[in-house]
């Protein structure tokens, strides 16, 4: 479709598609903001995990830290645990749960407007249907029921193109949505799964200096 063409269905909707178009823009700014805050928070995890392993199985908890120092906040929660183990296991454990939720905090972070987003954006679109169709039956009771289909023509455009413009902001946004969650799912799973290895390894070597 030629983009005046495109512009002048979209023109047809009338002003709730005001609101529409705005949810676009909202979804896609927080789409490409998410996409860039997962690149930065990408790390080698199991790599890093394997290193810090290493260097705890020779009992050397320094080379344990530094191992963690190049692999950014993910690999910061694992690196909260290995500074606080002088304390002892619970204090490992507290430092390593409160990093974590830093992390899932930052990863989750405006996931909410795409869920608000995903959700209302149809919403609009059937509202248009239903301030449409008005339109279209106030047109045949003014005139007495003798219409054709260019009377009607307004209404019926701004019923289906606001539904078409809400279902074609929402379906993506949703996709988007549950995208970005289910990556969310995955690195929580990867930082309790690398936090507990590491109580195990600690285990109680620690304990007699916590006491």
């Amino acid at each position: 479709m030629e983009q005046g063409n495109l512009l002048s269905v979209v023109a047809q909707g009338g002003w709730l598609m005001v609101p529409i178009l705005l949810c676009s823009f909202i979804a896609l700014a927080v789409v490409i903001e998410r996409f860039l805050t997962f690149r930065r928070f990408r790390t080698n995890l199991q790599g890093v995990m394997l290193r810090v392993r290493g260097a705890l199985a020779r009992g050397d908890l320094e080379g344990a830290k530094r191992a963690c120092e190049a692999g950014g906040a993910i690999v910061g929660v694992l690196k909260a645990g290995l500074e606080a183990a002088p304390a002892g296991r619970e204090s490992a454990e507290a430092a390593m749960e409160g990093a974590g939720d830093r992390v899932v905090f930052a990863l989750e972070r405006n996931l909410g407007v795409l869920a608000t987003v995903a959700a209302v954006a149809p919403l609009i679109g059937f509202l248009g249907t239903v301030t449409g169709m008005i339109k279209a039956f106030m047109e045949i009771q003014a005139l007495g029921g003798n219409v054709n289909a260019d009377v009607l023509a307004g209404g019926i455009w701004e019923a289906m193109v606001t539904t078409a413009g809400g279902l074609s902001v929402g379906i993506p946004t949703l996709i988007f949505y549950n995208y970005f969650v289910g990556r969310v799912d995955r690195i929580k799973f990867e930082i309790e799964s690398a936090a507990n290895e590491l109580l195990k390894i600690l285990g109680g070597k620690y304990e007699a200096a916590a006491g």
